[in-house]
């Protein structure tokens, strides 16, 4: 279901009457277009170090305009920002001050990524399994660390225009020019990254490919999309076979026809099926096997929601949201890494939800269930790099879909402007976000969730 406020506040009239009332105006946001992927403008690269210089490299092969000086630039696209040398929190100060005296120069749609070091054992950093180094130890390194997690959450609250601001951590140990720190920062600069906002990804490891086609980013890799027949599901299949996969869409035999609608659209196989069938997994596997002979991606997006304020809940809301959204994933998971089918490189991207991460009224189970795909991810995370592969998880907040639609106009309103950004993402944000995390570009983060939710203001 289409905002239209946001075009109205983006038109002449609309645009006056908004200012002149004191409403919010959420910008169009730049998504990803092909031939068209970069903000407009130089990039500025404050700060000294590997990371500042790795960056710079990266970007002039991508042709954009870098500069290292703020006075150098007057048109500012994006602003890239090295703190990996942080040795305590005074440090922040003198580059943060760099940035606020280009903020004024940013374009619409512009981007701030930060490049550093986690602090062990705090939020991003522990959940990513981070080594705690020698130096992270010191208490005034891990709170400079940390301080820039707050910085950028706060820089991002404070952006306009669709600007976003985001972070890449590097794991100690991890060289600040590894592929997927590159992958990271092409991801948070280009329109995929659209509803994006304070985040955080940590790169864990050296793996990865810098050279990836950024356009075909899956090509040749055989995906498995389940709940795929409509809303964010049919948008992941969509966006995976324009990105060079050979897909295969599963959903329930209900759906059955709105699944033939989409896989003749792309001309993909489809398998209809019951996710929480003991034997889905195999099935999964057996379609994969007859069609292509392997299996390299798989998305676990089926779910449902059984809404109702826990007084009034009852045994079967809880059980069946559990068994599909988190008993599901878990069971099909273990089919297939124990299967040789998995090619040499397997991801695995899980939908969790930022009711998992916050909590949400009347969403005790679906809460529950998506707190529990963020825990599944990060304890397989260390069996599936074994195999060469990684696991992540994405978590949608306020997306404009057939579920969201049916939400009371006053309250649906309301969800929509309760992040940086002031309005509901689209189904494409999930589905690039996806797309990125299932691409070898991004070879080396594993065990991650990444909000896709604007920066929503509510919970934590």
């Amino acid at each position: 279901m289409a905002d239209t406020y946001v075009d109205l506040v983006n038109s002449g009239l609309g645009k006056q009457l908004a200012s002149k009332l004191g409403l919010p105006k959420p910008a169009k946001l730049r998504r990803y277009r092909p031939g068209s992927d970069f903000p407009e403008g130089s990039v500025l690269v404050l700060g000294k170090g590997q990371a500042a210089d790795a960056a710079a490299h990266a970007m002039l092969a991508w042709n954009l305009d870098v500069r290292r000086h703020a006075q150098e630039v007057d048109r500012v696209g994006a602003v890239i920002i090295d703190y990996t040398g942080l040795t305590s929190p005074r440090d922040l100060g003198k580059v943060a001050l760099e940035l606020a005296s280009v903020l004024r120069k940013l374009r619409a749609g512009g981007r701030i990524i930060t490049i550093s070091r986690p602090a062990p054992g705090i939020g991003t950093g522990a959940a990513s399994g981070t080594p705690a180094g020698a130096e992270a130890q010191d208490p005034a390194v891990a709170a400079a660390r940390q301080g820039v997690v707050g910085f950028v959450r706060s820089v991002a609250q404070e952006m306009r225009g669709g600007t976003t601001a985001n972070g890449i951590l590097v794991a100690d140990g991890v060289s600040a020019d590894a592929p997927s720190v590159v992958g990271a920062l092409r991801f948070f600069l280009s329109g995929r990254s659209a509803f994006v906002a304070g985040q955080f990804l940590t790169v864990t490891d050296e793996r990865g490919d810098s050279t990836v086609d950024w356009d075909q980013p899956v090509a040749g890799k055989v995906a498995v999309v389940t709940g795929a027949a409509r809303g964010i599901g049919a948008q992941i299949a969509r966006t995976l076979a324009h990105a060079g996969a050979k897909v295969i869409v599963v959903d329930v035999p209900a759906a059955g026809e709105a699944l033939a609608r989409l896989a003749n659209e792309l001309h993909v196989s489809a398998l209809q099926l019951d996710v929480t069938d003991p034997g889905a997994g195999e099935k999964i596997l057996d379609l994969a096997a007859e069609r292509y002979g392997t299996l390299d991606l798989l998305v676990h997006n089926a779910g449902i929601t059984r809404d109702k304020m826990l007084a009034n809940m009852d045994q079967g809301k809880w059980d069946s949201v559990i068994a599909v959204n988190v008993e599901s994933q878990l069971r099909i998971t273990r089919a297939v890494l124990a299967s040789d089918m998995m090619g040499e490189r397997p991801r695995i991207v899980c939908l969790a939800s930022t009711s998992g991460v916050a909590g949400n009224r009347g969403q005790t189970n679906y809460a529950a269930s998506k707190a529990a795909v963020i825990g599944a991810v990060a304890a397989t995370a260390p069996l599936i790099a074994e195999k060469g592969g990684t696991i992540n998880a994405v978590a949608p907040g306020f997306i404009e879909s057939e579920m969201t639609a049916k939400i009371p106009a006053a309250r649906r309103q309301i969800s929509r402007r309760l992040n940086s950004l002031q309005q509901g993402g689209l189904p494409e944000d999930v589905a690039q976000t996806i797309t990125f995390l299932l691409s070898d570009a991004a070879g080396g983060i594993n065990g991650q969730t990444l909000r896709v939710c604007g920066q929503n203001l509510v919970g934590a």
